[in-house]
């Protein structure tokens, strides 16, 4: 009986990378509101399909540092984040924290496992130092064949749709960088990643390109 309960446990993943470089402060308590906001989804989600085991991997990023707030930690051993966790400052080294981020996460999955990788920024690559465009494309184009799900969420000062082509990034999603603009995505993003775990709880297939459809 055992065997069986294990076998039919899925491991959920949520590797979350948010850019902390100086542009984000415009939308700083927005951004930490949002982040928090979606840990307690996460959590939510272990709750309501308690046959997924999910975990967190969280990190914020610039120039100046990477800080792992949670390192692939169980979702129920989560908690909110401090306002002085999450201070923008520095450049956007989006490579490397991409790089670094689904490295380390590619590291502790295993086989049948899945993975959903969400981005957010509000700039383009301007100072990685280790990984460059080709590296990490070539890495998720690899992972997307393995239950992986990447989503890119950046702000409408960018061409959010050709960053995410170049990155071979399927889902994507463009918010105003303003208060009201910050909240709307976070609600969309926290819907989207509730069906996409409800599609794993029932062995659905989300469409590609459609992760941030709403439903009518």
């Amino acid at each position: 009986m055992m065997e069986t309960n294990e076998e039919k446990t899925k491991r959920v993943h949520n590797l979350i990378i948010v850019d902390e470089s100086g542009s984000m402060e415009i939308i700083r308590k927005q951004a930490f509101v949002g982040m928090n906001e979606t840990l307690q989804t996460v959590r939510k989600m272990q709750e309501k399909f308690p046959d997924q085991q999910q975990f967190v991997t969280l990190l914020t990023f610039d120039s100046g540092h990477t800080t792992w707030h949670y390192d692939n930690q169980p979702a129920a051993q989560t908690r909110e984040l401090d306002w002085k966790a999450y201070n923008p400052c520095g450049g956007t080294p989006l490579y490397d924290a991409i790089g670094k981020g689904i490295s380390k996460t590619n590291a502790q999955v295993e086989d049948g496992d899945h993975v959903l990788v969400t981005i957010i920024t509000d700039g383009e690559e301007n100072s990685s130092e280790e990984w460059t465009l080709q590296m990490t494309r070539t890495m998720i184009e690899k992972l997307k064949k393995q239950h992986w799900t990447f989503t890119l969420i950046g702000t409408d000062n960018l061409d959010v749709e050709s960053m995410a082509r170049n990155f071979a990034i399927d889902e994507h999603m463009e918010f105003q960088q303003s208060e009201a603009g910050t909240m709307a995505m976070f609600a969309r993003e926290r819907s989207s990643r509730e069906r996409f775990n409800s599609c794993i709880a029932t062995n659905r297939v989300l469409p590609k390109g459609k992760f941030f459809e709403e439903e009518s």
